[in-house]
């Protein structure tokens, strides 16, 4: 049985299997748990179902958060999108459904954590736009989110997945790298290259400090969860391209919970420092909760 201690280790048994990530793990799972691997395909299908009505929700001109600091964004995006704007419409889109998401989010939807509410956009926001806008299976797409799960076991083992304790390096930074792990496999690419396109995710968000405003897990934090998605797709297409990471993907996860535990409180979610401190942010936050 798997540990998940370690993404080579996934990747070394995978080769050696001759399968893909998604297929090792679902097969490992299913003994693991004693559930049938069809019965754990099928709840990994409601998970895709759930962003699918989290972006249908989220694209609502109308949608405000309880706090009124964020809503209405991602139709703003939805309809520039349709123009193709300066990348494309397809990159435009799937910005769309990232927005959307977190902003449902932000409105108290109901949205998959993938790996935390506060990164909930980005796997939505890449998997789905392989799946509806490249014309891929939905089956291609479940199985996706199997290697993001584990790649994100692997993350929360050997470091963190929450911005609580590294930053949110740890919250959109890993989920940034399950979903450049999850394209690359739904894309053709080989186990290894999805532990560099892992590895180049997480490099590229190294630092990433988490400074909600007011305390909330809306601004900065939803145009973030875009910002991710941009990092997973640069990310994906470099190891697709067949460039590899310089650092190994392990070395990488335990670099980021070094400099998650080098962090000083102020920039771990405490919104003591940053943005959350800036004049702006400070006003908003006695406008929310009072002085």
């Amino acid at each position: 049985m798997l540990e998940y201690h370690s993404i080579q280790s996934l990747v070394d048994a995978a080769q050696e299997k001759g399968c893909t990530i998604s297929e090792l793990v679902l097969a490992d799972q299913s003994v693991q748990t004693e559930t049938p691997k069809d019965e754990l395909f099928r709840k990994m299908q409601d998970n895709l179902h759930v962003m699918q009505e989290a972006v249908q929700a989220g694209v609502d001109k109308d949608l405000k958060s309880t706090s009124g600091l964020t809503g209405g964004d991602a139709y703003k995006m939805q309809q520039y999108a349709q123009g193709g704007g300066l990348c494309g419409s397809f990159f435009t889109q799937a910005l769309t459904r990232a927005i959307a998401v977190s902003e449902y989010n932000a409105a108290m939807g109901k949205i998959v954590a993938a790996p935390t509410a506060g990164s909930c956009g980005i796997l939505p926001g890449t998997i789905l736009s392989l799946m509806e806008d490249r014309d891929m299976p939905e089956e291609t797409a479940v199985m996706a989110l199997f290697t993001a799960g584990a790649f994100g076991m692997v993350i929360a083992d050997r470091a963190s997945i929450a911005g609580a304790q590294g930053g949110c390096q740890a919250e959109c930074g890993s989920a940034a790298a399950m979903a450049a792990a999850a394209m690359v496999e739904m894309s053709g690419g080989t186990p290894e290259m999805c532990a560099h396109a892992c590895a180049i995710a997480i490099k590229n968000q190294l630092g990433l400090v988490c400074d909600p405003i007011a305390g909330l897990v809306e601004v900065p934090c939803i145009k973030r969860n875009a910002g991710g998605v941009a990092c997973a797709f640069a990310a994906a297409e470099m190891a697709l391209a067949g460039i590899k990471s310089v650092i190994p993907v392990d070395e990488v996860i335990d670099a980021m919970r070094e400099v998650g535990d080098s962090m000083p409180c102020a920039l771990k979610e405490t919104a003591q420092g940053g943005l959350a401190t800036t004049p702006t942010g400070i006003r908003l936050k006695e406008e929310i909760f009072g002085a």
